[in-house]
């Protein structure tokens, strides 16, 4: 390998190829498109496995027996209570602030009731993190029932994480397609390589800092719009092109005004994004179950508009649907305005943060990379009377 004049190892730009950690929770295949958690192949558990369990999988290795999927549901339940200081929170936010700004202010405060908060045991912070996939959906769901002018719901102690989050949103209990739509999506998103949020939060997880600091920072890589901001921008691009003989013209009028296609291309994949078959799949029960195939009926034949556009105007850069795609039409038919999107992403993704944190505490070091100084040198000093 080269280096630069230091001798250090020349700059990658976004860490392109540089590997930053070893790691046991997620593998994510570019060139064939696969993506594996924790051994299982992401079409083994999404469909199949509630958030639940492949929660419990992230954080243990290993899938859950009945009875250890019985108490960690109870676990999850018994922390869904928020503190005073994080109503207080959300009741501000609900005021004031967007859904990604209002789900990271009222997260920071999650220390508020943390008895124990100079126990870094592992099993304090599995405590920590059962605490954080609990009360997000809350959060959000509280949020969401106060900025549209309703009183928050009270959880629904009898409910997992998905069905418990619809519930908190409507006020009624969700159908079982509907619990099952939406625990498919969590599972899908729960983990995903060393993406930006995952990597921002086992920075600060390294530094020994505590867990609901390490989250709350991914949660603010995550409302970047280039890491979590892209599901509501697709749908709305397919409501746009609104009929499926218009999806082929539109795309290519698109292209010539240098409008960004959105729902297309990773920086990873370079084939179709597994966990778009697996949302798509989840859209079609759905859909069956609904019978409101129309809407699905035209992202399909967006998709397929899009993909053979694309590889025209651009080929070789292999722009095939990512997971954003489908996951825009799947939570809007589960009742999710856009701006929803991306805190609902975060649901899932908390799982994720909090397994990788776990991990690094471990037995990881603090993560300090070095740089390469580019600026000039030898400058001296004029006394601001000179200048």
């Amino acid at each position: 390998m080269s280096t630069t004049s230091s001798g250090k190892s020349p700059a990658s730009s976004g860490l392109e190829g540089v590997v930053v950690a070893n790691t046991e929770m997620s593998d994510v295949d570019g060139q064939i498109g696969r993506l594996t958690v924790r051994g299982y192949d992401i079409e083994e558990l999404a469909g199949r496995a509630t958030f639940e369990e492949v929660t419990y999988l992230l954080w243990h290795g290993t899938l859950p027996t009945a009875e250890q999927l019985a108490q960690f549901g109870r676990e999850l339940a018994s922390y869904r209570q928020l503190p005073d200081e994080t109503v207080a929170a959300i009741e501000l936010a609900a005021k004031r602030m967007g859904p990604m700004d209002a789900l990271r202010f009222a997260v920071a405060s999650l220390t508020a009731d943390d008895k124990d908060s100079d126990d870094d045991s592992r099993e304090a912070n599995l405590t920590r993190a059962t605490m954080l996939v609990a009360r997000v959906p809350v959060i959000i769901a509280n949020y969401q029932r106060l900025r549209s002018g309703e009183r928050p719901i009270a959880p629904h102690n009898d409910l997992g994480v998905a069905a418990n989050y619809l519930y908190g949103l409507t006020g009624k209990e969700p159908q079982a397609s509907e619990v099952r739509g939406l625990d498919t999506y969590l599972v899908t998103v729960a983990d995903h390589g060393m993406n930006a949020s995952t990597f921002t939060a086992r920075v600060i997880g390294s530094t020994a800092s505590d867990m609901v600091s390490a989250v709350t920072g991914a949660i603010g890589a995550l409302k970047g719009p280039l890491h979590g901001g892209a599901p509501g921008p697709a749908l709305t691009m397919i409501e746009e092109i609104g009929t499926p003989d218009r999806a082929e013209a539109w795309m290519k009028d698109a292209l010539a005004k240098g409008k960004r296609i959105m729902g297309f291309g990773h920086r990873v994949y370079k084939v179709r994004d597994p966990r778009a078959e697996v949302l798509y799949q989840a859209a079609v029960e759905l859909a069956d179950e609904t019978d409101e195939r129309e809407a699905l009926e035209l992202a399909k034949a967006v998709e397929e508009a899009g993909v053979k556009v694309l590889q025209e105007a651009k080929p070789g850069r292999n722009l095939n649907t990512n997971v954003e795609f489908y996951t825009a039409l799947l939570l809007r038919e589960l009742g999710l305005s856009p701006d929803l999107f991306s805190p609902t992403f975060g649901i899932g993704r908390t799982a994720g943060w909090a397994a990788h944190i776990l991990e690094h505490r471990a037995g990881g070091r603090i993560i300090r990379p070095q740089s390469e100084y580019v600026g000039p040198r030898d400058l001296h000093y004029v006394p601001v009377a000179e200048r």
